[in-house]
């Protein structure tokens, strides 16, 4: 079972994070499931957003993200997970996140892959804030994210 999590401030491939995890997985999986976040350009107040700054604490915030991989390799058997997570100063349109999760099945890869986005939206570590001109304003979860992750919770996936 391999785990790869990264805070950067740089961009990532996804072409060569897929290629590198699809080498290490070789023949044991058969399904690798990828999800990619970009940075949107409207704010939650129907403004413009100029750029989203994004500030961690420097190992606090790998702990959160580990807690929540080991909460999903609990549920699922996932073979291997590749989390990379972007801060500092992003642009619409900038990638922020990938989450790779790698499983012999495929319902246990998409089950895994989006129980940790759900959860890396509301658990994880990070301080966003959005510029929009002269403006600020930090970023919280909102309900639905709220709502997404309790849902793993009553169900096992969310409503």
């Amino acid at each position: 079972m391999g785990v790869s999590i990264r805070v950067q401030t740089g961009d990532f491939s996804l072409e060569r994070e897929w290629t590198a995890l699809r080498e290490r997985a070789s023949g044991n999986c058969g399904a690798i499931v990828a999800f990619a976040g970009l940075v949107r350009d409207n704010a939650r107040a129907g403004e413009r957003t100029d750029t989203l700054f994004l500030e961690h604490y420097p190992g606090m915030t790998e702990a959160s993200i580990e807690q929540i991989v080991e909460q999903a390799q609990a549920r699922w058997p996932l073979d291997e997970v590749v989390i990379v997570h972007r801060v500092g100063e992003l642009r619409p349109a900038d990638q922020i996140v990938l989450v790779l999760a790698a499983s012999a099945h495929r319902a246990a890869a998409f089950a895994g892959c989006e129980f940790l986005m759900d959860h890396l939206k509301t658990q994880a570590v990070f301080w966003k804030k959005e510029m929009r001109g002269s403006a600020a304003a930090w970023v919280r979860a909102t309900a639905d994210d709220g709502d997404r992750a309790a849902g793993w919770m009553r169900q096992g996936s969310p409503d």
